[in-house]
């Protein structure tokens, strides 16, 4: 972390910092420090002013003082970061009570002539003391969450350890035990994991992390059944493969996790990502616009090495048995002429050159302009092979045909009917295997490169545990273990395809500019200090008849998410406040709307009923927006605003007082459920009603008297100015006044919930 430019030094302490909660913590601490560092080095001395800086010098010092006492209890938990976390703890005090010395002006004698003092009577000294205050404050933070990941650490070593015994159990009974205490673990991993997740910075750690629980959850299903079969049948060759792969793929999944979170990788260097075409493409563009400013910043040896590179990917495509002829010559045309244009441009940029021209010249300019467009229109066809590639696919296995029949030839113990059908079970996972690859070469972001990564492993491993499950049904067609642990594998099939689809989505919204990094927000509960007693929550899960019954809803809702991104691309502040809320409400609504379909990270109706709850919470401050923007309206549109605001707290409300009800009995819980995608959907409504009306109204404010900005963004405005007499005594709206800096260093408290 460091300080604004304009003085006060660097404040980094040499810590990476991984995770948002951290960061977030930190950013009010240095603005507040910074501003204080960056004041005016003479203000006029009062009273007034003198007991201000003194409050302000004694809040940090209390405040620190409670700060560090969570941090020597954590300490005190935890012997092996003991005397690290104590040390940090011991620095931050002496850092705080120095502070407090530094500002205690009660002393200060007034210089003689202009009768005018500082405010420090060390200004050296509270430049380094803030320093050592926010490099241990930092520390005692990043220590902190190495306990979190040590929690993580120590609960996928049980889950190991319970996984190596279901492995070798051999009875019914000592394995209905054991499975019992294994899904316990897997909770406790799951939840401890999910908040990982949403946590990390890093977006691709993020993308990770979701595929690899992803994995966990749906081999815990298979891992039941495979091993139940496993134990019905001990001799069969096709159950005991079956089996292994499960447990094998589980493993990986668990240390991928661990690989995640520790930032390290069992094999040594972290395996980077291949160049995808796009990112291929990307970097091509840049280098060559470049050239508009400096002729020398890149070789053209360099520039043409690249196309030659981005051309030979091109072959995922045209190698392919499954592109058109006529897709297959485009590509090699459309190659062919962003070749021809990217020499004219070497030809007239050495000519350049030549001429010792300071910058590109007329004709430079214009290949260019024409070397950008053809590789644009390169990327715009491989684009569109493989979404149609795709969108093909997934049409023609929407019937699940195959599947179906491999069910039914293992029913009926035809060995032969189930060899041909497993066949072209084999064919089909290698056309959507090669086909996410292709997505992967287009997807236009990193996290959706490893979702494409993902869905193709998923596709490669599923696909011959499938016709496994199906040789073993065949071999014991009476077994009704072998004929669900085949439903379970061909179900996961068929999520893996509904993925495929809104990933086709992400990557089209991505393509043609709109949103298309629509998270699905997790605010799974907290179990307790140090995720304790996790087993003791309850859950429940809806079942097939139930999801059915909730579709149509959950559609609404999920057409009304569509119908707000939409009204929010129309703003002219894509970082309004109010445009970041309804991002988040339309984000966690989107979740909820996937808890219908079965999907997504939302997988119990505590989960749901929790994100409920939240999203009213966002909708409350979204209220407290449109009040203070009401404030700057004229009488007639302060009336509808605040009309329709009333209209959307009362629906936060209903939403809030539904989530938090306590039910009992399945038809209730699900009558708890609908009720709750019934009030998000009420939400929704009105936010799609106000998003356009709001956006009109300040474009009119700001027409009329080119200053309209909610409180937050004057907030922001401030922080990197000086600090005045009326800041200090807490007149400013959010100057480093007492009650303020209070507010601060109090959110430090996220120690306790690590």
């Amino acid at each position: 972390m460091a300080s604004s430019p304009r003085g006060g030094g660097n404040f980094d302490c040499g810590l990476q910092i991984q995770t948002r909660s951290v960061e977030q913590t930190l950013i009010p601490l240095v603005s507040q420090i910074t501003t204080l560092i960056n004041h005016k080095d003479k203000l006029k001395k009062t009273e007034k002013t003198l007991r201000a800086v003194q409050r302000v010098g004694q809040a940090v010092s209390v405040a620190v003082g409670r700060f560090v006492a969570v941090g020597e209890a954590i300490a005190a938990e935890n012997e092996d970061l003991r005397d690290e976390m104590g040390l940090a703890c011991f620095e931050a005090r002496r850092a705080g009570t120095a502070i407090a010395q530094l500002t205690d002006v009660s002393g200060l004698e007034q210089c003689e002539g202009d009768g005018r003092s500082t405010v420090f009577s060390d200004r050296t000294g509270m430049v380094k003391a803030a320093r050592m205050l926010l490099s241990s404050v930092t520390k005692v933070l990043v220590l902190a969450d190495c306990i979190v990941i040590k929690q993580i650490i120590s609960s996928r070593n049980k889950v190991l350890v319970t996984l190596e015994q279901l492995e070798r159990v051999s009875t019914f009974q000592e394995f209905v035990q054991i499975f019992s205490q294994f899904g316990n673990e897997m909770v406790e991993f799951a939840h401890l994991t999910g908040d990982r997740q949403n946590d990390l910075k890093d977006e691709k750690k993020r993308a990770r992390m979701a595929a690899a629980r992803a994995v966990l959850e749906k081999c815990t299903m298979m891992l039941l059944t495979a091993s139940k079969t496993c134990l019905r049948h001990p001799d069969c060759e096709s159950a005991r493969i079956n089996k292994e792969a499960v447990f094998q793929r589980m493993r990986l999944a668990l240390e991928q996790v661990i690989e995640i979170v520790t930032d390290t990788r069992s094999g040594g260097e972290a395996k980077a990502l291949p160049v995808s075409i796009y990112a291929g493409i990307k970097d091509f563009k840049v280098k060559v616009e470049c050239l508009r400013d400096s002729l020398f910043c890149v070789s053209c040896e360099a520039v043409a090495a690249q196309l030659e590179a981005l051309v030979e990917k091109t072959e995922d495509f045209t190698d392919s048995a499954y592109t058109r002829h006529e897709q297959r010559e485009t590509i090699i045309q459309l190659c062919q002429i962003t070749r021809q244009e990217t020499k004219q441009l070497i030809n007239t940029w050495r000519h350049a050159q030549s001429l010792k021209a300071k910058e590109a010249t007329d004709e430079m300019e214009l290949s260019i302009l024409k070397t950008c467009q053809s590789v644009s229109d390169l990327r715009r066809e491989l684009h569109r092979v493989a979404v149609g590639r795709a969108t093909e696919l997934l049409k023609l296995h929407s019937d699940h045909l195959v599947l179906k029949a491999l069910k039914a030839s293992g029913g009926d113990g035809n060995l032969e009917a189930v060899a041909d059908y497993a066949g072209t079970l084999t064919e089909h996972k290698e056309q959507l295997v090669e086909t996410c690859r292709l997505l992967c070469h287009i997807s236009g972001t990193e996290p959706l490169e490893i979702t494409c990564i993902h869905a193709e492993e998923t596709f490669r491993v599923i696909g011959p545990q499938i016709i496994s499950a199906a040789q073993t049904l065949a071999l014991h067609p009476t077994s009704k273990i072998a004929k669900e642990n085949l439903d379970v594998f061909c179900e996961a099939w068929e999520s893996q395809l509904c993925d495929m689809a809104i990933l086709l989505k992400e990557i089209n919204d991505v393509f043609e500019g709109r949103r298309g990094d629509k998270k699905t927000y997790l605010s799974l509960p907290r179990p307790g200090k140090h995720s304790a007693n996790l087993k003791t929550v309850k859950a429940a899960k809806l079942d097939a008849e139930e999801l059915t019954s909730i579709a149509k809803l959950g559609l609404e809702l999920c057409l009304l998410t569509s119908d707000v991104d939409s009204e929010m691309e129309r703003w002219d502040e894509q970082d309004h406040e109010m445009v970041r809320l309804c991002q988040v409400i339309s984000s966690m609504a989107y979740s909820m709307y996937l808890f219908t379909r079965g999907e997504g990270l939302l997988k119990t109706t505590l989960d749901l009923f929790h994100q409920a709850e939240v999203l009213s919470d966002q909708g409350l401050q979204l209220c407290h927006i449109l009040h203070s923007l009401s404030t700057q309206l004229l009488e007639d549109d302060r009336i509808l605003v605040l009309s329709e605001t009333e209209k959307l707290s009362d629906a936060c409300q209903q939403l809030q007082a539904c989530a938090k009800t306590p039910v009992q009995g399945k038809s209730d819980i699900f009558q708890k459920v609908d009720s709750s995608i019934q009030n998000a959907k009420d939400i929704l409504t009105v936010v799609i009603y106000l998003l356009p009306i709001c956006n009109k109204l300040i474009r009119k404010c700001k027409s009329e008297c080119s200053c309209v900005a909610l409180p937050q963004h004057r907030r922001e405005k401030r922080l990197n100015t000086t600090v005045s007499e009326e800041t200090l005594n807490g007149k400013g709206s959010n100057g480093f006044g007492v009650k303020s800096l209070e507010q601060h260093m109090a959110s430090l408290s996220f120690l306790e919930s690590k």
